[in-house]
C-alpha cells in the first residue's frame, strides 16, 4: 500500500542528520550554508540529530547509531521533515538495524540521494513515498549560486501539494561545487554548461506511466540479492531512473550493471528508463552509454515498447531535480514531457 507523508510548509521543523558519511564536521562551512539556505528560502526550523555533526571515524564504527537517529527522527513528533546531510558509500550497513514497523507508523518526509538510495529505495519497498533529492552540503549549500527555476522547483516540489507537476530540464548544468577546503568558496560551484539538447527520447514514441523507483546505480548494487531488494512482481507498472556518482563508472561499468535487471525480468517488466547526465562524461563517454544502454535494452533483451529517456538532470549533476519514488509518472515522448500525475503528499 502507498503511504504518503505531510506536506512541507513555513516553519516545518526538519531533523538533520548523517546516515553515511560525517562530512559537516569536515566542512563545517559547507554544512552550515546549507542550514542558513533551509531556514532563509524554506523557512524550516533545523533540529540537528547527534549524527549529523559527528566524525567520519565515529559514523563508520557505529552504523546502528546511525538507524537510531533516524528511527528517533521518524518517532518524534516534534519533526515534520528529515534531510540527509550529504551521501557517503556504506549505509547498506544501517538497514538492519532499522525497525520498519516504527518507520511506518510515523510516515514523514525523508531526502537524500546518493549513498541515501539503500534506505530510500527500502523504504519505498515497504508502500512509504520518499524524495530523491539534493542534501544539505550538496545542492542545498549551494542553491542560492544557481539559477532561479532551481529554488522554484525546490518550492514547487517542498511545499506545494501539486496534483500535477511538468519536470523541465534545466537551461544550465555544472559538474560540480569549488574546492570545499577553502572557505572562500563556500556555496560555489564549477563552471557551468549551456543543456543545449534537454531530455533526450528514445525507443517508444508512445506516452507510458508508472510509479517512480531507483537511485544511484552503484549504490543499488550494494542491496541486489538482498532481503532490501525488491522482489519480480515489483517491478511491474514501475519508471525506474538510475544515475552515476562522482565515482565515474565507465559506460562500460553501468552496461555491467544494467544487464542485471535485464537478467532478473525488470526490464522487460518497466514502464520507462530514465538515465540521469552522468558526472563528469566527456561527450563520447555519454555517447558510449547510450549505445550501450540501447543495446542492452533492444538487442540482449529485446525490449522496444518503453521510453528511454537520457539527460536528465537528477543525482550527481546540479541543479537537480527532486523525483518523489512512489509516485506515478506519465512520460509523453512525442512532447518531449515527463509529467509528475500525483501529489507526493497528504491532501491538505
Amino acid at each position: 500500500m502507498k503511504v504518503k507523508v505531510k506536506r512541507l510548509k513555513k516553519g516545518s521543523n526538519i531533523a538533520i542528520i548523517s546516515p553515511s558519511n560525517g562530512l559537516a564536521s569536515v566542512f563545517p562551512h559547507i554544512y552550515e550554508m546549507g542550514l542558513k539556505n533551509l531556514s532563509e528560502v524554506f523557512g524550516f526550523n533545523m533540529v540537528e540529530y547527534p549524527t549529523s555533526r559527528m566524525l567520519n571515524e565515529d559514523l563508520y564504527n557505529n552504523p546502528k547509531l546511525r538507524a537510531d537517529d533516524i528511527q528517533h527522527a521518524f518517532e518524534d513528533e516534534r519533526i515534520d521533515g528529515i534531510i540527509c546531510t550529504i551521501g557517503g558509500y556504506e549505509s547498506v550497513r544501517i538497514l538492519e538495524h532499522l525497525d520498519m514497523d516504527i518507520i511506518m507508523n510515523h510516515p514523514k518526509f525523508i531526502m537524500g540521494f546518493s549513498d541515501a538510495t539503500t534506505f530510500l529505495s527500502y523504504f519505498n519497498k515497504w508502500g512509504l513515498v520518499t524524495f530523491y533529492g539534493p542534501s544539505v552540503m550538496a545542492g542545498l549549500a549551494q542553491m542560492k549560486n544557481m539559477d532561479q527555476s532551481y529554488e522554484k522547483h525546490l518550492k514547487d516540489m517542498l511545499l506545494k501539494n501539486n496534483k500535477s507537476y511538468i519536470f523541465k530540464p534545466y537551461k544550465q548544468y555544472t559538474n560540480g561545487y569549488k574546492d570545499w577546503s577553502n572557505s572562500e568558496f563556500v556555496g560555489q560551484c564549477e563552471a557551468f554548461y549551456d543543456n543545449e539538447s534537454g531530455f533526450e527520447f528514445y525507443l517508444d514514441d508512445e506516452p507510458s506511466e508508472g510509479e517512480l523507483w531507483g537511485g544511484c546505480i552503484e549504490v543499488l548494487e550494494f542491496i541486489k540479492g538482498t532481503k532490501y531488494w525488491p522482489d519480480s512482481d515489483f517491478w511491474y507498472n514501475k519508471v525506474l531512473f538510475l544515475e552515476t556518482s562522482e565515482e565515474k563508472p565507465s559506460p562500460m561499468a553501468v552496461g555491467y550493471m544494467l544487464r542485471n535487471y535485464g537478467i532478473q525480468g525488470v526490464l522487460n517488466s518497466i514502464k520507462g528508463l530514465l538515465i540521469a547526465r552522468p558526472k563528469d562524461y566527456s561527450e563520447e563517454e555519454k555517447a558510449a552509454l547510450k549505445n550501450i544502454v540501447m543495446d542492452i535494452m533492444t538487442v540482449e533483451f529485446k525490449v522496444q515498447d518503453i521510453p528511454v529517456v537520457f539527460n536528465m538532470d537528477f543525482g550527481h549533476t546540479d541543479p537537480k531535480l527532486i523525483l518523489p519514488l512512489g509516485c506515478v509518472v506519465r512520460i509523453k515522448p512525442k512532447e518531449k514531457c515527463i509529467e509528475l500525475i500525483e501529489s507526493p503528499f497528504l491532501d491538505s
